[in-house]
């Protein structure tokens, strides 16, 4: 009788054990990198833009005059006047992917990438208007948005309109030990249309998906993993009392 009670005692101490230990290949991001190569077409990304973009577009010349009717200001420029004080105004590009640009009227830039939008640019006006005039195009509105299990969630205005999913979510924090890394959620609209794609933050191959890099306003959303939810309902430090108990166990069938 007493030899079958350690052995009871045992097995539920094993048991015990093992539902409060997490399995390594869950935790551990990006795994078996070896081998792994990134796409040109990714290396190479550039965001697209898009209707409700907010764009700031500086144009300036040799001839700082020339350049003055260009550009848009919170205060009128007049010629010979100083810029230092002067307070440059957005474009919003309007539902039709166009900005009403001053001199030119209305200017198509939807679908352009910033860099395509200031070579055209640079082609119109060193046409007719300024000689090499030089422009700088910039989306002030280029912005992420993390939630759900990470550290600090919340959306994150990107400068350099560059961003992967993994430095949003370092920017965030990181995630939880609480968030599920094999489906990392992200909601991104294209073209009026709602995408909902999952990543898969253990495997290698997300290097080379084509959401890797993020647009715009998308949105990365963690889900909590089963032991978080299951928390939820029986309370927060449900693995520390699994933990507890097995070692409890363990220790009455040794004494027995």
């Amino acid at each position: 009788m007493k030899n079958k009670t350690i052995q009871y005692l045992s097995i539920i101490s094993i048991m015990l054990l093992i539902a409060s230990c997490a399995s390594n290949e869950k935790i551990q991001y990006f795994q078996e990198l070896e081998g792994v190569t990134v796409k040109d077409t990714l290396l190479n990304f550039e965001p697209i833009i898009e209707v409700g973009d907010m764009l700031l577009i500086n144009v300036s010349a040799t001839d700082a005059e020339a350049a003055i009717p260009f550009n848009l200001y919170e205060t009128p420029m007049i010629a010979g006047a100083a810029f230092s004080n002067a307070k440059p105004l957005t474009y919003l590009v309007n539902i039709d992917g166009e900005i009403n640009f001053p001199v030119l009227g209305k200017l198509k830039v939807g679908g352009f990438t910033t860099k395509q939008l200031t070579t055209n640019l640079g082609k119109i006006l060193s046409d007719t208007y300024i000689n090499d005039p030089i422009i700088n195009i910039r989306l002030t509105n280029f912005k992420v948005s993390v939630i759900g299990e990470v550290t600090r969630p919340g959306s994150y205005v990107v400068s350099n309109e560059r961003i992967t999913i993994v430095e949003a979510l370092s920017l965030a924090g990181d995630l939880t030990i609480h968030g599920k890394r094999k489906n990392v959620l992200l909601i991104r609209e294209n073209q009026g249309k709602k995408e909902f794609v999952t990543l898969d933050l253990t495997n290698k191959d997300v290097f080379n998906s084509p959401y890797y890099y993020l647009k715009q306003n998308d949105v990365v959303y963690v889900a909590p993993n089963k032991p978080k939810v299951n928390s939820s309902a029986v309370g927060t430090n449900t693995g520390v009392i699994l933990g507890s108990l097995s070692l409890l166990l363990a220790m009455i069938a040794l004494m027995l």
